[in-house]
C-alpha cells in the first residue's frame, strides 16, 4: 500500500470536498482517501498494482483542482 499527500491549489467548499471524495472512493485501486478543507490537501492510501499516482492526479485535475506537489 502507498500513501500520499497531494497539496492543491485551492478547494474552497464542503461541495468541493465531496466531488473530490466522491471520485476517489469509486476509483479502483484506492482504499482510503480523505480531503482536508482548512489544508487543501489530499491523503491518498492505494495499491500501486492498480493505480499510480499520476492517474491520481490526473483525475484530481480533470475535475478542475490543480495538484501543487505531491509528498
Amino acid at each position: 500500500m502507498t500513501n500520499r499527500t497531494y497539496q492543491l491549489e485551492t478547494v474552497s467548499c464542503p461541495s468541493c470536498i465531496a466531488k473530490i471524495e466522491g471520485m476517489l472512493k469509486k476509483t479502483n485501486g484506492i482504499k482510503e482517501s480523505e480531503v482536508l478543507f482548512n489544508t487543501s490537501r489530499v491523503k491518498v492510501s492505494f495499491d500501486e498494482a492498480a493505480i499510480t499516482s499520476e492517474d491520481i492526479k490526473n483525475k484530481i485535475n480533470k475535475l478542475g483542482y490543480n495538484v501543487l506537489s505531491e509528498k
